[in-house]
């Protein structure tokens, strides 16, 4: 039998969720000169780029932008509104859920975290009872994740206001949409959250380095009654500058500012209910596959039900060490870089070996997304992993709109 040639060379495919695929015009946006950071073209483009953001998060209120990853904005936001021993509430699905509680206790905050596991949704029943039972409204903040990367679990924002609403509790609702934004349906007022952080590198498709922290006037007081912000965190002189410098804190990202210029005038001239609809449609053609995949043998998607899936990224199970195996072989041979099993058991444990995550958010279209599924049919075939048969068929009907 003649030796399988190595098809890794060409442009390779990232389909992790996040970094997500750069576009090109995104790219080229960011390959020029440093700018002046003074005055001119930069400085200009400032009002707008944070209007366009806040059209994207659904909200009439502000913004404040952060040299940072995603990690920066859970402290960022925590920072402005949770003071040392403030309790705070965590609904946990998935590890990004226990890393915001983490941050928390790392400001001082008392963490309680509600685990509902690896596999399911929030259950905002449970939640309820427990805002219920607060009558000295001694929690002062719920830390929801909207969509959690490692799990790819969506959760009931709107749900999540109706139960503090119902029991009459004032502490804040905050939302991690880091996974979500512009991927996922979120709308921030509409759904009632008073604080929501981001970053650039999923849905809006710009390098890893900055992220964003949303606040409404309900937050906005609870920051005026701090008794302290630090001055690199502090969302107060970000949204409202009187000086350029004050969107960062000092010198501007500026090279991620052109390229969010250019992602954010491509999200808009698709239009956010068309960018929205894309993922949807190629998230059911992924789930579509895994399907007929997971009709003989071992793959499953993680969320059973189809309407608790994020349509941005998707966490498969495969009988360990084949999860590990498939995305070697992918990657060293035909140029396909899959997600790992994040959080979903201890790293280095042989149960590790038995979990992969398909990103499909941002800058992704139904070619790309049946490339990925092909070349996982074909790296199960190379390692002889048993699955059924019909998975691109079966994708190829959803995107062909069958």
């Amino acid at each position: 039998m003649p030796k399988l040639s190595n098809l890794s060379q060409g442009r390779g495919y990232l389909a992790i969720p996040g970094p997500s695929v750069m576009p090109e015009a995104v790219l080229n946006a960011m390959h020029r000169p440093a700018p002046n950071i003074y005055a001119g073209e930069i400085v200009d483009m400032m009002p707008p780029l944070m209007a366009d953001l806040r059209r994207i998060a659904g909200t009439q209120h502000q913004v404040a932008m952060y040299i940072g990853n995603g990690h920066a904005a859970w402290e960022a936001s925590l920072s402005n509104v949770v003071a040392p021993g403030d309790k705070v509430l965590v609904p946990a699905t998935g590890r990004f859920g226990h890393g915001w509680g983490d941050a928390a206790t790392g400001i001082g905050a008392d963490v309680e975290v509600m685990d509902f596991g690896l596999q399911s949704t929030m259950d905002i029943d449970r939640i309820a009872d427990r805002l219920e039972a607060d009558t000295n409204h001694e929690i002062k903040a719920v830390l929801a994740v909207h969509v959690d990367t490692s799990t790819s679990v969506v959760n009931d924002i709107a749900g999540l206001r109706a139960a503090l609403d119902a029991a009459d509790h004032p502490a804040l609702l905050m939302v991690d949409c880091i996974a979500s934004f512009a991927c996922d349906r979120f709308e921030m007022d509409n759904w009632g959250a008073d604080v929501m952080v981001t970053a650039c590198q999923k849905g809006l498709m710009v390098p890893p380095g900055v992220s964003f922290v949303f606040f409404n006037d309900r937050a906005a007081a609870v920051r005026d009654a701090m008794p302290r912000v630090s001055r690199f965190w502090d969302w107060t002189p970000r949204a409202n500058p009187e000086e350029f410098y004050q969107y960062h804190c000092g010198t501007a990202p500026t090279h991620h500012i052109y390229g969010l210029r250019a992602a954010l005038d491509m999200i808009h001239d698709e239009g956010l209910e068309a960018v929205w609809q894309r993922h949807e449609t190629l998230a059911r053609a992924v789930w579509a596959a895994c399907d007929a995949w997971g009709a003989e043998g071992d793959l499953s998607l993680n969320i059973a039900d189809p309407a608790l899936r994020s349509h941005a990224v998707t966490a498969l199970r495969l009988k360990a060490p084949h999860a590990t195996e498939l995305r070697d072989w992918v990657e060293g041979n035909i140029g396909l870089t899959l997600g790992i099993g994040l959080g979903m058991a201890p790293k280095g444990s042989p149960e590790s070996h038995g979990f992969f995550r398909l990103g499909h958010m941002g800058h992704v279209n139904g070619q790309m997304i049946m490339g990925m599924l092909g070349g996982i049919e074909a790296g199960m075939s190379a390692l002889g992993i048993k699955r059924g048969s019909g998975a691109l068929e079966a994708a190829a009907k959803v995107i062909g709109g069958a």
